[in-house]
Parts: structure tokens; C-alpha cells; sequence
């Protein structure tokens, strides 16, 4: 696999290194001065009407023949792609892990973030059990599902991928994808067959995922109507659904992200060959290290969240989960700063290499015959400059939404002051970001 984040470093900002480290963090410190003045009522929410789209095209997006024909399209590739990984080359040229790590990981955030929870139409496990459960009259109602679970299911599937791609020795393995991709339907195949749809909704990671970043689309569905509409994305970010579990996976999210960068500093990597080079002893300390990371953000969210005054211990208890959604906008911006250039090139590679899955010389669609462009590697400037942005703008949005979302939460007399701690975390995450991706 080439470097996520290898390409367009900090020789390439247009400013030095440590000024834009400073400048991130006034930029976001000058942000929360300006809205906590200047914002001194509530502006966004769940029940902010959005425009509705022409009916036209409402009814062609929720045509059953549409959803149909894009999950059939998904249920396709899924199995070529599978096809390469169960009979194509143990080697760099199998596109299973392009698809797995690029394709799937990164694709699904710009998907979703544009267009909602896309995982929903084109996850083809769902499309299978939904064909069967329609072949065998069985009905898709919500099963006795626990509540109590809620997304911890699909917390712990999302660390095992981020474990399998970050720290597992060999992440490339064609072997080592296909056991994980046979567990994940194993697992799936058999919740759904005891709970029913509400199963993938609630623990398949990839749906999870998807749901987390479609809260930052400017469609979604209206409550009263159901009707699809486009408006602000700050208000369709309050949305997300607050259930056990929610604050432990945007943790997974933003603290994998962030050790994805880690990991590539010289420093962390001499230190894990000193303390021994064997591949066990590797994945323990990464291992180690990735869970560390995940629990840091949860826990610096949760203590920040929580450190207001003027209410109940059920009240604070539960203010975690009511301001998850302030993070999204920090998770997308650090994902796509951290990702983006990886999803262009080694996505464009990926898809020429589908056109021959088996290595046999195939050249399906002509994708043997293009080369792919390595738009943000001949401009690093730009590529360096485009994470900054993308962190910097995470920041900020999240910044607005937590302040909003204080206003509606917090009693009034520490509406201002329940706040710093958010705040101060959130300058942390900043600074931490931007050293992480191009201090290395």
C-alpha cells in the first residue's frame, strides 16, 4: 500500500510548519470567541425544515425500481471484487485491498457525507437477506433487538478493521482480508437471521460509518412528510441518533485516524523495532497503542462534555452522547485530510486493476489501457494545503455545532462557562491534528 498521508508534508505548506500549527488553533480559539458572543440562541436542530426536493425527483430516488438497480450494480462489484479475492494473486497487483482499504473505507465517507447513508442500498449482504427474507415471506420488522446494545456491536467491528489495517503486520494480505471479510458475514448473516433488519442498523460498522458521515449531507428525510429535503447540514448533524455506544465510535474514528498518522513518525516506528522485530511482538505494542488512542478520545470527549455545572447526575451522564455530533465535523475534516489523496490515486489504481481481478490478462472495459493520475503527488502544495483546510474547517464547524449545541442543553447560567472544556479539548485535537499529519 502506498502512504495515506506521505505525499504533500510540511516542506509543502505555503507557510511555515509551526505557524500553521499556531494559526490553526487561534483560528479555532478566535472561532469560539466570536460565537459565544455573538451566538446567544440556539440556530440549528432536529425539527429545522429543509426545502423539499421537486417531487419528481423525490419519487425517483425512492422508486423501488432505483434502490433496486443500484444494489443489484453494489451486489455485482461486491462479488467481482470478491472473485479477486478468493481465486486472484496472493501479490500487490490483487485488487482486494485497494477496494477494501480505499474503495469501501474512504468512499464510503464521500458517498455518504454527499448523498446520506448510502450503506443502506448498497451494502450487498443487506441486499441478499432482504431478497431471501422477500423469497421466504418473512417480514423486515424490528426484532427484540437489545437496547442496551445499541452501537457497541458496531464499535468493536470497526476496531477490528482499523486493528486489521493498522495494526496487523501484513494489512495487504489477501489471506488475512478474506478471513476478516468471512467473519463480517458470518456474523451478519447470523444476527440477522435472530434480530431481523433493525441487526445491520445497528451493528454492521459499515453502516454505522456511513450513518455518522451522512449527517454532514444536505439531504436527508423529513420527520413529518418523509419526504426527501435539502437544507443546512448543521441541522441535519443533530440527528444523529443517541444510543449506547455513539460516543465510543466516533472515538474509533478519530482516534484510528490519528494513529494512522502516528504510526508513520520514525520515531514510533524505530521504537517498536527496538523493543523487539518479531511481527507478534509488533502487533501487541500496535495494538496497545491504537486502543490507547481510541480510549484518549473518548475519554478527553466525555470528561470535557461533562464538566459543566447546574445539573443532575443523569443529566451529565448523558451529556456525552447528546453532543457526539459535534465531533462528525472533526472526524470527516481529519479523515478526508488524511485520506483524501489516498482515495484519488490509489483509488484510480484500484479500479484499472478490477479490469484484470485474476491476473490472467484480462482487460475488462479497456481499464488496462489507462493510467492513472497522480494529481495531488505532482501538486504537493496543493495536497498540503487541502489538509490544513480540511482539518481547520472540521474544527470550526465542530466548534459551532458544540456551541449550539450548549445553548440547547446547558442551563443558562453555564451556558459560557460549561463550554471551556469542550473548547479546550477541541483546540487539543486541533493542534494534535495537524502535528500528527505532517509532523512525521
Amino acid at each position: 500500500m502506498i502512504s495515506a498521508h506521505g505525499l504533500g508534508g510540511s516542506e509543502d505548506l505555503p507557510i511555515p510548519y509551526t505557524a500553521v500549527l499556531i494559526g490553526g488553533a487561534w483560528a479555532l480559539t478566535f472561532s469560539f470567541a466570536v460565537v459565544v458572543f455573538a451566538w446567544r440562541k440556539p440556530h440549528f436542530g432536529p425539527d429545522m425544515t429543509g426545502r423539499p426536493l421537486p417531487s419528481w425527483l423525490d419519487r425517483a430516488v425512492d422508486s423501488r425500481i432505483t434502490r433496486t438497480v443500484v444494489s443489484l450494480v453494489a451486489l455485482v462489484f461486491a462479488a467481482w471484487t470478491v472473485m479477486a479475492g478468493l481465486f486472484g494473486p496472493d501479490s500487490d497487483n490483487n485488487p482486494v485491498a485497494g477496494s477494501f482499504y480505499v474503495l469501501l473505507w474512504v468512499g464510503l465517507v464521500v458517498l455518504s457525507a454527499v448523498f446520506g447513508p448510502v450503506w443502506r442500498v448498497l451494502s450487498p449482504i443487506r441486499t441478499v437477506y432482504r431478497f431471501a427474507a422477500h423469497r421466504v415471506g418473512e417480514s423486515l420488522r424490528d426484532r427484540r433487538y437489545p437496547v442496551s446494545w445499541g452501537y457497541r456491536p458496531a464499535a468493536a467491528g470497526l476496531v477490528a478493521f482499523v486493528w486489521l489495517e493498522l495494526a496487523f503486520p501484513h494489512p495487504d494480505s489477501v489471506a488475512a482480508i478474506r478471513i476478516w471479510l468471512l467473519s463480517y458475514v458470518v456474523i451478519m448473516v447470523a444476527g440477522a437471521a435472530i434480530y431481523g433488519d433493525r441487526w445491520f442498523t445497528r451493528t454492521d460498522p459499515f453502516d454505522a460509518y456511513s450513518v455518522v458521515a451522512s449527517r454532514l449531507s444536505p439531504f436527508w428525510r423529513d420527520r413529518r412528510t418523509s419526504r426527501i429535503v435539502a437544507g443546512n447540514p448543521m441541522n441535519h448533524l443533530t440527528t444523529l441518533p443517541v444510543r449506547p455506544g455513539t460516543v465510543a465510535l466516533l472515538a474509533v474514528l478519530l482516534g484510528s485516524t490519528a494513529f494512522d498518522s502516528f504510526s508513520d513518525f520514525p520515531q514510533w516506528i524505530d521504537f517498536v523495532d527496538s523493543v523487539g522485530g518479531d511481527d507478534a511482538t509488533a502487533t501487541m505494542v500496535n495494538t496497545v497503542a491504537l486502543l490507547s488512542f481510541i480510549f484518549t478520545v473518548a475519554a478527553t470527549f466525555t470528561l470535557a462534555t461533562m464538566a459543566t455545572g447546574g445539573v443532575s447526575r443523569s443529566q451529565r451522564m448523558a451529556i456525552p452522547g447528546k453532543m457526539a455530533h459535534t465531533l462528525i465535523p472533526i472526524v470527516t475534516g481529519y479523515v478526508l485530510a488524511h485520506y483524501l489523496q489516498y482515495l484519488v490515486e490509489k483509488g484510480q489504481e484500484t479500479f484499472i486493476a478490477l479490469g484484470d481481478p485474476l491476473d490472467r490478462g484480462w482487460n475488462i472495459f479497456w481499464l488496462s489501457d489507462v493510467d492513472p493520475e497522480y494529481v495531488l503527488s505532482a501538486h504537493p502544495t496543493v495536497a498540503a494545503t487541502l489538509k490544513v483546510g480540511f482539518v481547520l474547517a472540521g474544527h470550526i464547524a465542530g466548534v459551532i455545532a458544540a456551541h449550539d449545541a450548549a445553548l440547547r442543553l446547558l442551563p443558562r447560567r453555564h451556558q459560557r462557562t460549561g463550554q471551556l472544556g469542550l473548547m479546550l479539548t477541541m483546540v487539543g485535537y486541533t493542534f494534535t491534528g495537524l502535528y500528527l499529519l505532517f509532523g512525521g
